[in-house]
């Protein structure tokens, strides 16, 4: 035993070293510029050193153990498991409960046991005079029944260590949460993560699972929460958590509504979860909205704790869409938001990146088609060119002149029912139809049916943001003049209107009326528009800008143009650019 013991330290001194000295000729080859050919012998090297080290281990047993694991008969595991009961139980005083779970549910040890006594016949009786005179290290049997892999337990033995005794608190804590509930299996992942739970004193852990309790949760959640996000118990209850739980009772939902979708096999990242909650209000969803949202997609909340959707965002800003025309896609199509439309949308895009479409091309399609895009799986790329001999130029003309050819060339669904999405959803268009004709569209002219394609979504949603207006100080009769010259102002959350036009009084003092000249002035960013005014103003107050400019001469340049006439114009004008730059990017 003190040979092993020994040649185990001697093993991880060797790796440490190789550890070393392959980090030091990395940095020696970079340094002088050596190939990364000499990067990858190096590799190779410790690598096949590394592996002769734990061959020559004990801890490389397990990997002995799982190779023989299909050549040891039932009745030799069977032998095995009572021999190991015998020893914990009866040896070395494990509760009965204890001593079982261990035995039963520790297969590599066992195994690992079983090559110590391969050509014995009797293999209960030989593993029973094993165990007699050679002591095994506790903590590796009980690591596995926690549900540890065997690698995993190589990285957390306990050094200098062999009885779970040594370590009471360890034992006692293990105890308090498997009466808790929680299942034994499960509890491994609990040491892996937050191992400061083992340490607690008597009565701490009791208290951490009570406090998660209090949050007004039942037992059979908080099991569910302490099996996969084991932080919770560490320290104060979690903020994030506390804070998610009163969001959701906020849309409706009971307290125990999560305890429904977790799964111990998953972490959840409170915190990005409530970022997304406050993202899709920010979107301008409300809470009952959101609820609806989450009912019938908690996908989006526990699979990847919120991150498909910063994900999504992200991909479309890239296509150049601005955030008021992300918002109001993701309001008018929720759908587009869950696990499976989000896969096809990226998919689409990355078919159209492929046959060599512009980036702006690809834009304008997924504005107009995002919940087509959504719904629908594509061929491959190579597939559908065959029809065009290859010729990609061809393909993206075919599909910019009609967005939906895409779908009749590519799609793997009938194009019958794609149309029928397309242009026959009386849940939306009869809504849309009833308020264009309001504005005076005429009903089934060419106008209106670009009108239809144009304008996104609900009818309600368009009359609310029309309503904006109007309770803003401006004419009815103005307004449907400014939404036929500018009907994308209409496609943004009334939030989001009411902002820009607060703009206008915060920044410039001008009235609400400046904007009839300039209604293009409601489709432009909003930090966009904050930026270049507090410039603007800013150099009113240094008297060097003429009072009163159009919202037209302040916006529709370029950013090199308003550089030059509204940045470089006075010395401090760079530095207050940057800094006010700064001030609106971080928010």
């Amino acid at each position: 035993m003190m040979i092993h013991k020994f040649h185990k330290r001697v093993s991880r001194k060797m790796i440490s070293q190789l550890n070393h000295a392959l980090f030091s000729s990395n940095i020696s080859v970079c340094q002088s510029g050596g190939s990364s050919s000499s990067v990858s012998q190096s590799l190779q090297a410790f690598t096949l050193m590394r592996n002769r080290s734990f061959r020559s281990s004990g801890l490389s047993q397990y990997s002995k153990a799982t190779a023989t694991e299909s050549k040891i008969s039932r009745v030799a595991r069977n032998d095995a498991q009572a021999a190991l009961f015998e020893y914990l139980h009866y040896t070395r005083g494990f509760d009965f409960v204890d001593a079982e779970h261990i035995s039963k549910s520790s297969p590599c040890f066992l195994q690992k046991l079983l090559l110590k006594v391969e050509n014995e016949e009797d293999v209960s009786r030989a593993l029973s005079r094993f165990l007699r005179y050679h002591p095994i290290n506790e903590f590796e049997p009980f690591f596995e029944s926690l549900g540890l892999s065997p690698d995993e337990i190589a990285l957390l033995l306990p050094r200098n260590l062999m009885f779970l005794t040594d370590n009471h608190l360890l034992f006692d804590n293990f105890h308090v949460l498997s009466s808790y509930g929680i299942p034994r299996s499960n509890i491994g992942k609990i040491y892996k993560e937050a191992i400061e739970v083992f340490q607690y004193g008597d009565g701490v852990l009791n208290k951490q699972l009570m406090a998660c309790e209090n949050l007004g949760l039942s037992r059979s959640t908080v099991i569910k929460l302490v099996s996969c996000s084991p932080t919770v118990l560490v320290g104060d209850v979690n903020n994030e958590l506390f804070e998610v739980i009163e969001k959701f009772k906020k849309m409706g939902f009971r307290n125990d509504w999560i305890g429904s979708y977790l799964s111990s096999e998953h972490s959840y990242n409170w915190s990005r979860i409530l970022g997304t909650t406050f993202f899709l209000s920010e979107v301008g969803y409300n809470e009952p909205q959101m609820g609806t949202l989450f009912k019938a997609n908690p996908a989006l909340l526990f699979e990847g704790s919120g991150k498909c959707t910063y994900v999504l965002v992200a991909q479309l800003l890239k296509l150049g869409l601005d955030m008021d025309e992300i918002h109001s896609l993701l309001l008018e199509y929720p759908e587009i938001l869950s696990l499976k439309c989000t896969k096809r949308l990226w998919k689409a895009m990355n078919f159209l990146f492929e046959i060599g479409m512009e980036t702006k091309d690809i834009a304008k399609i997924v504005s107009s088609h995002i919940q087509l895009l959504g719904s629908n799986s594509l061929k491959r790329p190579k597939t559908v060119l065959k029809c065009f001999k290859g010729d990609s130029r061809h393909l993206c003309q075919t599909i910019t002149e009609d967005p939906l050819n895409l779908f009749r060339l590519a799609s793997k669904s009938e194009i019958k029912s794609i149309e029928q999405t397309a242009f026959r959803n009386p849940a939306n268009t009869s809504e849309k139809t009833a308020f264009l004709l309001k504005l005076g569209y005429v009903e089934n002219s060419d106008e209106m049916t670009k009108a239809l394609k144009m304008f996104r979504g609900r009818g309600d949603q368009l009359q609310e943001r029309f309503d904006c207006l109007v309770e803003a100080g401006l004419d009815c009769n103005v307004v449907v003049s400014m939404v036929k010259k500018a009907p994308t102002l209409l496609n943004q959350t009334k939030d989001v209107l009411e902002k820009k036009l607060g703009s206008l009084e915060k920044h410039l003092g001008y009235p609400v009326e400046s904007i009839l000249s300039f209604p293009s002035y409601l489709c432009y960013d909003i930090d966009r528009i904050n930026l270049r005014f507090s410039m603007y103003a800013w150099l009113k107050e240094k008297g060097v800008a003429k009072p009163m400019l159009s919202l037209s001469t302040l916006l529709a340049c370029s950013e090199a143009r308003f550089i030059k006439y509204f940045v470089d114009v006075h010395p401090e004008g760079p530095a207050m650019w940057e800094s006010l730059k700064k001030v609106y990017h971080a928010s």
